[in-house]
Protein backbone atom coordinates (compact mmCIF):
# COMPACT_ATOMS: atom_id res chain seq x y z
CA UNK A 1 0.00 0.00 0.00
CA UNK A 2 1.29 3.92 -0.97
CA UNK A 3 2.87 5.98 2.19
CA UNK A 4 0.19 8.03 1.94
CA UNK A 5 -2.79 5.08 2.62
CA UNK A 6 -2.78 3.67 5.73
CA UNK A 7 -5.59 0.21 6.95
CA UNK A 8 -6.89 0.80 10.61
CA UNK A 9 -8.74 -1.82 12.63
CA UNK A 10 -10.68 -0.67 15.48
CA UNK A 11 -10.88 -3.82 17.64
CA UNK A 12 -14.28 -3.19 19.39
CA UNK A 13 -14.62 -5.84 22.11
CA UNK A 14 -15.20 -6.41 25.86
CA UNK A 15 -12.19 -7.12 28.19
CA UNK A 16 -12.09 -10.66 30.41
CA UNK A 17 -12.95 -7.69 33.08
CA UNK A 18 -10.12 -6.99 35.64
CA UNK A 19 -8.66 -10.43 34.71
CA UNK A 20 -5.23 -8.75 33.59
CA UNK A 21 -3.98 -12.14 32.22
CA UNK A 22 -7.21 -13.05 30.28
CA UNK A 23 -7.76 -9.94 28.97
CA UNK A 24 -4.29 -9.58 27.24
CA UNK A 25 -4.72 -13.15 25.76
CA UNK A 26 -8.21 -11.89 24.44
CA UNK A 27 -6.16 -8.76 23.12
CA UNK A 28 -3.55 -11.02 21.37
CA UNK A 29 -6.10 -13.00 19.55
CA UNK A 30 -7.61 -9.68 18.44
CA UNK A 31 -4.38 -8.32 17.25
CA UNK A 32 -4.15 -11.75 15.41
CA UNK A 33 -7.41 -11.16 13.63
CA UNK A 34 -6.46 -7.90 12.67
CA UNK A 35 -3.29 -8.98 10.77
CA UNK A 36 -4.92 -11.53 8.81
CA UNK A 37 -6.71 -8.25 7.63
CA UNK A 38 -3.82 -6.67 6.65
CA UNK A 39 -4.05 -4.05 9.11
CA UNK A 40 -1.54 -1.17 9.82
CA UNK A 41 -3.11 0.12 12.81
CA UNK A 42 -4.68 -1.32 15.58
CA UNK A 43 -6.80 0.43 18.25
CA UNK A 44 -8.72 -0.09 21.38
CA UNK A 45 -10.95 1.14 24.21
CA UNK A 46 -10.50 3.02 27.01
CA UNK A 47 -9.01 0.96 29.90
CA UNK A 48 -9.82 -2.24 27.97
CA UNK A 49 -6.65 -3.86 29.68
CA UNK A 50 -8.27 -4.91 32.39
CA UNK A 51 -11.38 -3.06 32.06
CA UNK A 52 -13.31 0.06 33.33
CA UNK A 53 -14.31 0.58 36.91
CA UNK A 54 -18.15 0.01 36.39
CA UNK A 55 -18.31 -1.23 40.01
CA UNK A 56 -18.70 2.64 40.98
CA UNK A 57 -21.87 3.01 39.52
CA UNK A 58 -23.17 0.02 41.11
CA UNK A 59 -21.77 -0.55 44.39
CA UNK A 60 -22.26 3.13 46.07
CA UNK A 61 -18.57 3.80 45.43
CA UNK A 62 -18.77 6.70 46.79
CA UNK A 63 -19.44 5.49 50.02
CA UNK A 64 -16.36 6.33 52.38
CA UNK A 65 -14.90 3.35 54.15
CA UNK A 66 -17.25 0.74 52.08
CA UNK A 67 -15.10 -2.26 52.58
CA UNK A 68 -16.59 -4.01 49.61
CA UNK A 69 -15.23 -0.84 47.50
CA UNK A 70 -12.13 -1.19 48.98
CA UNK A 71 -11.40 -4.94 48.02
CA UNK A 72 -12.60 -4.40 44.46
CA UNK A 73 -10.18 -1.46 44.21
CA UNK A 74 -7.34 -4.04 45.25
CA UNK A 75 -8.44 -6.26 43.40
CA UNK A 76 -8.73 -3.70 40.14
CA UNK A 77 -4.40 -2.72 41.33
CA UNK A 78 -3.56 -6.46 41.31
CA UNK A 79 -4.90 -6.58 37.74
CA UNK A 80 -3.31 -3.29 36.36
CA UNK A 81 -0.43 -2.90 34.26
CA UNK A 82 2.87 -1.99 35.14
CA UNK A 83 4.92 -1.62 31.96
CA UNK A 84 8.60 -2.02 33.66
CA UNK A 85 8.02 -5.60 34.89
CA UNK A 86 7.29 -6.63 31.11
CA UNK A 87 3.47 -6.72 31.21
CA UNK A 88 2.72 -5.48 27.59
CA UNK A 89 6.09 -7.45 26.03
CA UNK A 90 4.05 -9.36 24.26
CA UNK A 91 1.80 -7.34 22.90
CA UNK A 92 4.97 -5.51 21.63
CA UNK A 93 6.66 -8.40 19.86
CA UNK A 94 3.53 -9.14 18.10
CA UNK A 95 3.59 -5.40 16.56
CA UNK A 96 7.34 -6.02 15.63
CA UNK A 97 6.76 -9.59 14.07
CA UNK A 98 3.55 -8.53 11.77
CA UNK A 99 4.95 -4.64 11.53
CA UNK A 100 1.60 -3.13 13.14
CA UNK A 101 1.54 -0.21 15.39
CA UNK A 102 -1.16 0.01 18.40
CA UNK A 103 -3.00 2.36 20.49
CA UNK A 104 -4.13 0.17 23.67
CA UNK A 105 -5.99 1.56 26.31
CA UNK A 106 -4.96 0.21 30.03
CA UNK A 107 -5.08 0.88 33.90
CA UNK A 108 -1.26 1.68 34.24
CA UNK A 109 0.39 0.98 38.30
CA UNK A 110 3.36 2.95 37.61
CA UNK A 111 6.33 2.30 39.18
CA UNK A 112 7.48 6.00 39.00
CA UNK A 113 4.85 7.09 40.85
CA UNK A 114 5.40 4.54 43.66
CA UNK A 115 3.08 1.47 42.31
CA UNK A 116 0.50 1.65 44.20
CA UNK A 117 -1.55 4.42 42.69
CA UNK A 118 -3.55 3.42 39.30
CA UNK A 119 -3.47 5.45 35.64
CA UNK A 120 -6.14 5.59 32.76
CA UNK A 121 -3.08 5.54 29.90
CA UNK A 122 -3.08 5.14 26.64
CA UNK A 123 -0.01 3.57 24.92
CA UNK A 124 1.49 3.48 21.40
CA UNK A 125 3.36 0.98 20.35
CA UNK A 126 5.03 1.52 16.90
CA UNK A 127 5.36 -0.95 13.96
CA UNK A 128 9.08 -2.14 15.57
CA UNK A 129 7.25 -3.13 18.75
CA UNK A 130 8.54 -0.29 20.88
CA UNK A 131 6.68 1.45 23.37
CA UNK A 132 6.98 5.06 21.96
CA UNK A 133 4.15 7.09 24.23
CA UNK A 134 2.51 6.15 27.37
CA UNK A 135 -0.22 9.11 27.76
CA UNK A 136 -1.51 9.49 31.44
CA UNK A 137 -5.16 10.46 31.00
CA UNK A 138 -4.92 14.43 32.62
CA UNK A 139 -8.45 14.12 34.08
CA UNK A 140 -10.05 11.36 35.12
CA UNK A 141 -14.10 12.04 34.66
CA UNK A 142 -16.46 11.68 37.77
CA UNK A 143 -16.68 8.83 39.47
CA UNK A 144 -13.32 7.91 37.71
CA UNK A 145 -11.65 9.86 40.37
CA UNK A 146 -12.43 7.82 43.10
CA UNK A 147 -9.70 4.41 41.61
CA UNK A 148 -8.26 6.60 38.89
CA UNK A 149 -5.40 8.89 39.67
CA UNK A 150 -5.04 12.50 37.25
CA UNK A 151 -2.03 12.25 34.66
CA UNK A 152 0.47 14.54 33.07
CA UNK A 153 1.59 16.05 29.93
CA UNK A 154 4.40 14.08 29.37
CA UNK A 155 2.37 12.00 26.79
CA UNK A 156 0.84 14.69 24.74
CA UNK A 157 2.94 13.58 22.00
CA UNK A 158 2.34 12.79 17.93
CA UNK A 159 4.09 9.84 16.33
CA UNK A 160 5.49 9.39 12.50
CA UNK A 161 3.06 6.05 10.93
CA UNK A 162 3.96 6.07 7.21
CA UNK A 163 3.57 9.99 5.88
CA UNK A 164 0.37 10.11 8.31
CA UNK A 165 0.71 12.09 11.61
CA UNK A 166 -0.88 10.30 15.14
CA UNK A 167 -2.02 11.25 17.96
CA UNK A 168 -4.22 10.10 21.01
CA UNK A 169 -6.23 11.06 23.67
CA UNK A 170 -8.62 8.89 26.61
CA UNK A 171 -12.33 9.68 26.86
CA UNK A 172 -13.49 13.10 27.64
CA UNK A 173 -10.16 14.58 27.28
CA UNK A 174 -11.52 14.78 23.19
CA UNK A 175 -13.56 17.34 24.57
CA UNK A 176 -10.59 19.35 26.63
CA UNK A 177 -10.09 22.43 23.86
CA UNK A 178 -5.93 22.78 25.02
CA UNK A 179 -5.12 19.08 24.96
CA UNK A 180 -6.86 19.01 21.08
CA UNK A 181 -4.69 21.95 20.21
CA UNK A 182 -1.37 20.81 21.47
CA UNK A 183 -2.51 17.70 18.99
CA UNK A 184 -3.28 19.99 16.03
CA UNK A 185 0.06 21.79 16.49
CA UNK A 186 2.34 19.34 16.57
CA UNK A 187 0.62 18.48 12.80
CA UNK A 188 -1.55 15.53 13.49
CA UNK A 189 -3.89 14.27 10.80
CA UNK A 190 -5.02 10.84 12.06
CA UNK A 191 -6.40 11.20 16.12
CA UNK A 192 -7.37 8.00 18.12
CA UNK A 193 -10.27 8.71 20.34
CA UNK A 194 -10.41 6.09 23.28
CA UNK A 195 -13.87 5.31 24.67
CA UNK A 196 -14.86 2.75 27.75
CA UNK A 197 -17.78 2.32 24.87
CA UNK A 198 -21.06 4.21 24.04
CA UNK A 199 -22.72 6.10 21.14
CA UNK A 200 -23.62 8.46 23.66
CA UNK A 201 -19.93 9.63 23.78
CA UNK A 202 -18.73 8.97 20.25
CA UNK A 203 -21.84 10.22 18.03
CA UNK A 204 -21.13 14.27 18.01
CA UNK A 205 -17.31 14.38 19.33
CA UNK A 206 -15.84 12.20 16.57
CA UNK A 207 -17.31 14.62 13.69
CA UNK A 208 -16.68 17.76 15.59
CA UNK A 209 -12.78 16.59 16.14
CA UNK A 210 -12.39 15.71 12.49
CA UNK A 211 -14.13 18.93 11.32
CA UNK A 212 -11.82 21.11 13.49
CA UNK A 213 -8.77 19.34 12.93
CA UNK A 214 -9.52 18.50 9.23
CA UNK A 215 -8.01 15.18 10.35
CA UNK A 216 -9.54 11.73 10.61
CA UNK A 217 -10.71 10.70 13.96
CA UNK A 218 -10.99 7.00 14.97
CA UNK A 219 -13.46 6.96 17.70
CA UNK A 220 -12.34 3.25 19.70
CA UNK A 221 -15.15 2.04 22.25
CA UNK A 222 -15.10 -1.10 24.08
CA UNK A 223 -18.41 -3.25 24.70
CA UNK A 224 -20.00 -4.48 28.14
CA UNK A 225 -22.82 -6.63 28.72
CA UNK A 226 -24.13 -8.11 32.21
CA UNK A 227 -23.25 -11.41 31.32
CA UNK A 228 -19.48 -10.43 30.39
CA UNK A 229 -18.86 -10.08 34.31
CA UNK A 230 -16.63 -12.72 35.10
CA UNK A 231 -18.14 -15.26 38.09
CA UNK A 232 -14.46 -14.66 39.69
CA UNK A 233 -15.25 -11.05 40.17
CA UNK A 234 -15.26 -10.24 43.86
CA UNK A 235 -18.86 -9.03 45.32
CA UNK A 236 -20.35 -10.00 42.27
CA UNK A 237 -23.90 -10.16 43.24
CA UNK A 238 -23.58 -7.15 44.33
CA UNK A 239 -22.50 -5.85 41.20
CA UNK A 240 -25.42 -7.34 38.89
CA UNK A 241 -28.03 -6.27 41.39
CA UNK A 242 -27.51 -2.56 39.65
CA UNK A 243 -26.21 -3.39 36.49
CA UNK A 244 -28.36 -3.15 33.31
CA UNK A 245 -28.37 -5.23 30.57
CA UNK A 246 -26.28 -3.48 28.90
CA UNK A 247 -23.17 -1.47 29.94
CA UNK A 248 -21.23 -0.52 27.12
CA UNK A 249 -22.86 -0.98 23.45
CA UNK A 250 -19.73 0.25 21.64
CA UNK A 251 -19.92 3.16 18.86
CA UNK A 252 -16.89 2.69 17.20
CA UNK A 253 -16.37 5.10 14.56
CA UNK A 254 -14.79 6.62 11.49
CA UNK A 255 -14.67 10.57 10.45
CA UNK A 256 -13.50 12.02 7.67
CA UNK A 257 -11.26 15.10 7.43
CA UNK A 258 -14.27 17.11 6.46
CA UNK A 259 -16.54 15.79 9.49
CA UNK A 260 -18.54 13.18 7.48
CA UNK A 261 -18.72 9.43 8.53
CA UNK A 262 -16.54 6.99 6.77
CA UNK A 263 -17.66 4.28 9.27
CA UNK A 264 -20.99 5.82 11.48
CA UNK A 265 -21.14 4.25 14.99
CA UNK A 266 -21.53 0.65 15.08
CA UNK A 267 -23.79 -0.83 18.43
CA UNK A 268 -23.95 -3.60 20.05
CA UNK A 269 -21.80 -6.42 19.38
CA UNK A 270 -17.69 -7.10 19.40
CA UNK A 271 -16.18 -6.62 16.09
CA UNK A 272 -13.45 -5.48 14.38
CA UNK A 273 -14.04 -2.39 12.59
CA UNK A 274 -11.67 -1.86 9.06
CA UNK A 275 -11.21 1.06 6.29
CA UNK A 276 -8.27 2.66 3.90
CA UNK A 277 -7.83 6.36 4.50
CA UNK A 278 -5.83 8.44 2.14
CA UNK A 279 -4.01 11.14 3.30
CA UNK A 280 -5.03 13.58 0.53
CA UNK A 281 -8.36 14.19 1.73
CA UNK A 282 -6.37 15.32 4.42
CA UNK A 283 -4.98 18.50 2.44
CA UNK A 284 -7.72 18.91 0.71
CA UNK A 285 -9.32 20.08 3.60
CA UNK A 286 -6.51 22.27 5.04
CA UNK A 287 -7.36 24.29 1.96
CA UNK A 288 -10.36 26.42 3.57
CA UNK A 289 -9.34 25.65 7.61
CA UNK A 290 -6.10 24.98 9.44
CA UNK A 291 -6.50 25.47 13.50
CA UNK A 292 -2.40 26.14 14.12
CA UNK A 293 -1.67 26.85 10.32
CA UNK A 294 -2.87 29.62 7.96
CA UNK A 295 -6.30 30.00 10.21
CA UNK A 296 -4.61 30.80 13.23
CA UNK A 297 -3.22 33.97 15.25
CA UNK A 298 0.14 32.76 17.55
CA UNK A 299 0.70 36.48 17.89
CA UNK A 300 -2.46 36.90 19.56
CA UNK A 301 -3.16 33.37 21.44
CA UNK A 302 -0.66 30.74 22.30
CA UNK A 303 -1.07 27.64 24.16
CA UNK A 304 2.04 26.46 26.44
CA UNK A 305 2.43 22.75 27.46
CA UNK A 306 4.34 20.98 30.00
CA UNK A 307 5.40 17.44 29.41
CA UNK A 308 7.58 16.93 31.89
CA UNK A 309 6.64 13.37 33.84
CA UNK A 310 5.54 14.37 37.33
CA UNK A 311 6.66 12.65 40.52
CA UNK A 312 6.41 13.76 43.91
CA UNK A 313 10.09 13.46 44.57
CA UNK A 314 13.44 14.25 42.47
CA UNK A 315 16.90 12.33 43.80
CA UNK A 316 20.01 14.48 43.15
Amino acid sequence: MRSDQIKVALAQISPVWLDKKATLEKILVTLEEAAKQDAELVVFGEGLLPGYPFWLAFTDGAAWNKKEVKELHRHYVLNSVTIENGDLDAVCAFAKANSIAIYLGIIERPADRGGHSIYASMVYINQNGSIESVHRKLQPTYDERLTWSPGDGNGLVTHKLKDFTVSGLNCWENWMPLPRAAMYAQGTNLHVACWPGSDYNTKDITRFIAREGRCYVLSVSSTMFKSDFPKSTPHLDMILEKSPEVIANGGSCIAGPDGEWIIEPQIGKEEIITATLDLNRVLEERQNFDAVGHYSRPDVTQLTVNRERQSTVKFK
